[in-house]
This record gives structure tokens, C-alpha cells and sequence, in this order.
């Protein structure tokens, strides 16, 4: 919750400062913002390499660090250039600590899983209703992203630098409280003599590297990187949508609001609905779920351009529209993203429920951070190349007066294809490894990851948080 405080009461509000206080234009504005979410997604492997090198105290401090020289890299900025740094040290803080903060935990949670399934195999009704620590991190940490924006938008009366400030003084905080919390040695690593933390033998190293070998995890990440290309277009091309509806900012604001209004009231339902799945029918599902809302997307982009009565000719910056007509725009738009939303919840638990089934007997101690940042970064690729390809579409839909729902459709059918190929490709996988929970040592069943029914550990992060679990920044 703390690391969503701090960076929603910045980051919202980052592009409004620099084009209206400090005149910087449009393009400018816009490399800033995609160095800032670049530099996070994009050094996510590296974060994780070295959560696994250093252990996750080391790691996780010093992207609280660098977070923090970011932020003051902004308050000191007044040209495009110190912009520029500030938004790439403020991502690379959370490259650096958001893979970590995950291994870290997926320790603490592992703990979790095996007192539950005890519990449970001893027919106790504690063990069976435990959740899972990551799930309580989405909650928690969905509170930040609801406060964040709110504890910035007041703070705005002073100034930007009050906001940046603000921020400095939460990520000072967490620095000392995890300073003193975090254990020296992460679970799972060998004691060293004279060492808190022992460094990666070379073995290890190169099996922490070993996941840029392995085909079908890499197979994996790309697959479910489509969840994350869809999650984003909350900030691409549903505002192009709303616009094209008549709709203004005003709106995107209360989607935002409804996603994560839903996350915070529907997580555990559906976290459990998932664990009644089995990962292959719950990876499934959402992927089939994200497919409908791409879908409804085009379909209904069609309606208000065939009716005229929303866009205008160019179904791009229509007129306003009528209170009845408003009113089913944004009922269309809220079910659009109530269904994206309902998919992304499903999908982000039992992606990151899986990472660990990938990683060898031998490389289970030292290589875990690095399999979730491969994850995350392939996930920061596929958000570039399919926002350019959406963006190429878009125009070329509008220069050629195509069928509007056309920019839709490569998202529709990765979407279905990721829903068709993935329990495939994950029946071929062992089923953990020493760091594996006792529910994961077990041999999967003929019938591959879809059993109903079964317990599944359910691993899921806060979806502002950035990481390989997220789809927003932390």
C-alpha cells in the first residue's frame, strides 16, 4: 500500500507539471513518460539478476534509493533533460525493488501454502480458508492507489515540488522501516560464513540466467504478456475510445475508479474462483474473458460510428452526445472494462502461481528473481511493440476509413490464443522445485493443470505495483 502511495501521489500528476509549468511540448512529455515506464519494465531481468546475486534486503533498499534520487531529480528539474533522468532513476527504483519485494515474499507466501495445506490434509477449516499473502498485497496495495492520486491532487494547491516531496517522505519511511525489518539473509539462500549475504556461486548464476534458455518459459512469457498489452490499453486506446464516444477525461477518471473499486471488492471471490479452476482452466477463462472485452471494444466502436449519433464523421472527436446517449456510452465502457478487469484478476494470480513451476530443482534458491523479472520484461516489451502496432492500426483505420473495430482485432486473437495454447503448454512442466509448496511437489494429474476443485496457490500482487505482477507502476 505504502509503495502505491507514494508513487500515485507523483506519477498521475507528472505530465500536467511538465507541460503546464514548465511549458515542456507534447512529444517531449510523452518520451519522459515512456523513459519512466521503459526503464522500469525494461530492467526488470537485471532487478531480478540482482535480487538474486545481492538477496532481496539489498536489492529492495536500494531501489527505495534510487527511487528517492529520482523524485529529487524532479523537484530540481526545469528542462527536458533532468525530467528525462528523474523519470529513468524513478523507474529503475522499481526495477530494482519490485522483483525482489516479489521473491521475497513469494518465500513468506510458500510458509503460508505449506501450514495451509497441513491444515487442510489434517481436515482443519483454517488451512482450507487461508489466503494467500499476495492477495492481501493487491488489496492493500489497490488502497494505495486509490489514496495516492487523492493525497497528490491536494497537495497540487502548493505546487508540484509539495507532491514530489510527499513522495520523498514516503519512500524515507519505508526505507528505514525495511531497513529494520527485512531479514539479512533471504529464505531459501545458504548461511555463508561471514557474510549476511552470500554472493551467487557461479552455478547459480547461470541458473538464474538459465530462464533465457528455457523455450517454454520464455514460450510462457510471451503468451501471458498479452494480459498485461490488454490491461494497458486503459491508457492507450480506451481514452481514443471514450473520445470517439463523445466522452470526456472526466470519464477515464471513473474507469480507473471502477478498476479498482472491483479489484478491492472482488479479488478474493475471484481468487478463489480461480483456485477452483486449476490453473489451466482459470488461464482460460480470463484470457477468454479479456478476448470478450477487446471484442465488445470493436463491436461497439462499429455501433457508434454506424449510428453517427456519438462520432463524428471520422469517428475520431465526436460531438457531445445526449443524456440518454452519454448514459449508454458509458454503460458499454464500464461493462467493457468490468469484463477486462474480471479477466486481468483471474490471469495476474495464477501467472505468477506458475513462474516458480519453471525453475529448476537446482536453481530454486538463487534464480527465482530473475524468472519473475524475465516475466516482467517480456511483459514491458510486449506493451511497447503492441502499443505501436495498435497505434500503426489506428491510423491507418482512420486514413482508409476500415472498419473502426479493425485496431481490435490482433488483441482479440492473441487473446484467444493465449486461452487456447497455454494449458497446453503447461501440462509439458514440472511442478516445482525445493522451494515448492507441498501442494506443488504434487505429480500433476493426467488430466494436466485443469482439475476442479484442487488446491492452487494463489500468488497475486497489487496491480498498480509495476512488477511482474502488475500493470501499473509502484
Amino acid at each position: 500500500m505504502v509503495f502505491n502511495l507514494g508513487f500515485y501521489a507523483v506519477i498521475p500528476f507528472l505530465a500536467g507539471a511538465m507541460g503546464g509549468d514548465y511549458g515542456l511540448d507534447a512529444a517531449a512529455v510523452g518520451l519522459v513518460l515512456g523513459a519512466r515506464t521503459f526503464s522500469q519494465q525494461g530492467m526488470f531481468l537485471f532487478g531480478g539478476l540482482l535480487a538474486d546475486r545481492w538477496g532481496a534486503r539489498r536489492a529492495i533498499l536500494t531501489g527505495c534509493l534510487v527511487r528517492i534520487a529520482g523524485y529529487a531529480t524532479l523537484a530540481a528539474a526545469s528542462d527536458f533533460t533532468l525530467f528525462l533522468l528523474g523519470a529513468v532513476l524513478t523507474g529503475a527504483g522499481g526495477a530494482l525493488f519490485s522483483p525482489a519485494l516479489e521473491s521475497q515474499l513469494s518465500h513468506a507466501d510458500r510458509a503460508h501454502a505449506d501450514r495451509a495445506h497441513a491444515d487442510a490434509t489434517k481436515g482443519r477449516a483454517a488451512g482450507k480458508g487461508r489466503r494467500s499473502v499476495f492477495v492481501w498485497l493487491a488489496i492493500t496495495g489497490e488502497m494505495g492507489a486509490l489514496a495516492g492520486p487523492l493525497l497528490g491532487a491536494a497537495l497540487l494547491g502548493w505546487g508540484f515540488d509539495a507532491a514530489l516531496a510527499a513522495g520523498i517522505a514516503v519512500f524515507v519511511a519505508v526505507t528505514v522501516l525495511l531497513w529494520f525489518r527485512l531479514p539479512a539473509r533471504s529464505p531459501g539462500k545458504p548461511k555463508t560464513a561471514g557474510a549476511g549475504e552470500p554472493e551467487a556461486s557461479p552455478g547459480q548464476s547461470r541458473s538464474a540466467l538459465g530462464c533465457l534458455k528455457d523455450r517454454r518459459f520464455v514460450a510462457f512469457c510471451l503468451l501471458a504478456s498479452t494480459n498485461m498489452v490488454a490491461y494497458n490499453q486503459l491508457y492507450f486506446a480506451f481514452p481514443l475510445e471514450l473520445d470517439r464516444r463523445g466522452l470526456d477525461g472526466s470519464w477515464l477518471a471513473m474507469l480507473f475508479l471502477l478498476a479498482s473499486v472491483l479489484t478491492l471488492l472482488l479479488q478474493l471471490p475471484v481468487a478463489a474462483v480461480g483456485q477452483w479452476l486449476g490453473a489451466g482452466r482459470a488461464m482460460s477463462a480470463g484470457f477468454l474473458l479479456v478476448a470478450a472485452a477487446l471484442a465488445a471494444a470493436a463491436l461497439t466502436s462499429v455501433q457508434a460510428e454506424a449510428d453517427g449519433a456519438v462520432a463524428g464523421d471520422s469517428g475520431v472527436g465526436g460531438a457531445a452526445p445526449t443524456g440518454s446517449t452519454q448514459a449508454g456510452a458509458v454503460a458499454l465502457m464500464a461493462g467493457i472494462v468490468g469484463a477486462l478487469i474480471l479477466g486481468h484478476m483471474l490471469l495476474r494470480p495464477t501467472i505468477l502461481s506458475l513462474i516458480p513451476r519453471f525453475i529448476p530443482p537446482e536453481g530454486a534458491a538463487s534464480g527465482r528473481g530473475a524468472y519473475y523479472g524475465l516475466s516482467a520484461t517480456c511483459g514491458g516489451i510486449a506493451v511497447l511493440a503492441g502499443n505501436a502496432l495498435l497505434g500503426w492500426l489506428l491510423d491507418l483505420t482512420d486514413r482508409n476509413h476500415w472498419w473502426p473495430g479493425t485496431p481490435w482485432l490482433p488483441m482479440v486473437g492473441l487473446a484467444v490464443l493465449a486461452a487456447l495454447m497455454l494449458p497446453r503448454l503447461l501440462q509439458g512442466i514440472h511442478r516445482g522445485s525445493t522451494l515448492g509448496t507441498a501442494t506443488d511437489a504434487a505429480p500433476i494429474p493426467k488430466g494436466g493443470l485443469h482439475g476442479g476443485g484442487r488446491t492452487v496457490r494463489v500468488v497475486v500482487t497489487s496491480q498498480s505495483s509495476g512488477g511482474a505482477c502488475c500493470s501499473r507502476g509502484r
